[in-house]
């Protein structure tokens, strides 16, 4: 193209072929400065969606985000994720630019496209296609440290272990009142046969050459300088020469125990409880078993109560089982069926709080369903007096004066009416005969 230029000003002047060339350089030139720098923009994700913050972010939420994000994605919890070390690896890359507020200025100034994490802070604005010089393992236990309160990298690991899970079978009562109860777990404890010292009986441990027996080491990682655990002695100064047998070295192994489980009252079905064992932690949900007599709401409990017809009219009094006794109830006259009776703190105690749930008792009429031939009459006689009833009772027939019987049930009053009278005349003879 330079040359067809040239070819093109024979006839110009120096001064004019001067000026076309410089036009033609600089045009090539900023147009590959384009090309060079608009690759990276695409594939290159913002440092703050990667940490999940706001561009308006502090440095504290910056940290707390890298460090949540760093523990789900580390290599060690995702071993199936052949991502996981790729993500884990931006993370450390955003935190290394968006920590330090001189290159986060310099990174919300000309963005991802024109910013290089490894070349911060040298004058280099444009990226260079190199790498962060940062360690995401060394800056995740820094991190670590930090929020692990000082106590350094030797529960580094503990983050990552996963608790043991244990489901216990409860009634519904033993839910309801609390109870002790065992339970079998496999649970890592001291190795009996070191007794927890991770070397062989009798054989001693070797003093740390790779930290002096301090423990920790220094750590340079491009621009920081970091104190971080040993990674030869686990920060212990000291290294296992004859690891133990048995454990081969951890000082830990699985046994199985029996451990009694304090079980709290008022627990519900699909409630999870944390337990410590030794030096570990288990997580025990509850399986309740639903019970034929109570119902649960909450911290209330509701039963039913089945009452005659005789009860529920005239009143009277009943048993009933109540989740701590048998309760002695005084039923009132009249009492409806699906009529409620609150029993105040006969409930189930409550667990985030003070105090009992109340029991609640819903009354049922029990109607009986074969009748002796005077509990037949009794009940014609009584419904032959109602006055509100609607529709019919069978024998007797509803009227706007109140009740009229009907033909079978007439005749069966007439023939007993006839009965009576007979049963008088013939004790007023017996009564004439006997005074003469």
């Amino acid at each position: 193209m330079l040359n067809t230029l040239i070819s093109d000003t024979v006839t110009q002047t120096p001064t004019e072929i001067s000026t076309a060339y410089l036009h033609f350089y600089s045009t090539s030139y900023f147009s590959r400065i384009s090309f060079h720098t608009s690759a990276p923009a695409s594939s290159k994700q913002d440092f703050y969606q990667v940490l999940g913050v706001p561009r308006t972010a502090t440095q504290k939420e910056i940290k707390k985000a890298y460090y949540q994000m760093a523990k789900k994605y580390h290599p060690d919890t995702n071993k199936d994720d052949p991502q996981a070390k790729e993500k884990f690896a931006q993370l450390a890359e955003a935190y290394e630019v968006l920590s330090d507020e001189v290159k986060r200025k310099q990174y919300d100034t000309y963005g991802t496209a024109g910013f290089d994490a490894g070349q911060a802070g040298r004058g280099q604005h444009y990226w260079s296609g190199h790498a962060s010089n940062v360690d995401p393992e060394e800056l995740f236990r820094k991190i670590f440290g930090e929020f692990s309160g000082g106590r350094g990298f030797g529960d580094f690991g503990a983050i990552f272990d996963q608790p043991q899970e244990y489901i216990m079978e409860l009634t519904f009562t033993q839910a309801a009142k609390g109870v002790n109860k065992e339970m079998s777990v496999n649970i890592e404890t001291a190795c009996q046969r070191c007794d927890g010292k991770g070397h062989e009986p009798g054989t001693k441990v070797q003093h740390c050459h790779n930290c002096n027996g301090s423990g920790m080491e220094t750590v340079n990682t491009g621009p920081f300088v970091m104190r971080s655990t040993c990674r030869r002695c686990g920060g212990k100064g000291t290294v296992i020469s004859t690891p133990c047998n048995s454990c081969r070295g951890t000082g830990q192994t699985k046994q199985k125990k029996t451990v009694m489980v304090p079980v709290p009252a008022g627990v519900e079905d699909g409630q999870t409880v944390r337990m410590p064992v030794g030096k570990k932690e288990i997580f025990i949900t509850f399986k309740v078993q639903k019970s034929p007599i109570f119902r649960r709401d909450g911290a209330d409990i509701h039963s039913d109560l089945y009452v005659s017809v005789a009860q529920a009219i005239l009143g009277g009094t009943a048993r009933t089982q109540g989740l701590y006794e048998t309760l002695n109830l005084s039923i009132p006259t009249g009492i409806q069926t699906d009529q409620r009776i609150r029993l105040s703190g006969k409930g189930i105690a409550r667990v985030s709080g003070y105090g009992f749930g109340d029991h609640y008792i819903h009354v049922k009429i029990k109607i009986p369903k074969n009748l002796t031939d005077r509990q037949r009459a009794l009940l014609m006689s009584y419904a032959e007096d109602e006055t509100d009833i609607e529709g019919t009772v069978n024998g007797v027939t509803a009227t706007t004066t109140g009740t009229q019987r009907s033909e079978a049930g007439q005749r069966k009053h007439d023939n007993k009416a006839e009965l009576n009278q007979q049963v008088g005349f013939f004790s007023k003879l017996r009564k004439l005969f006997s005074s003469s």
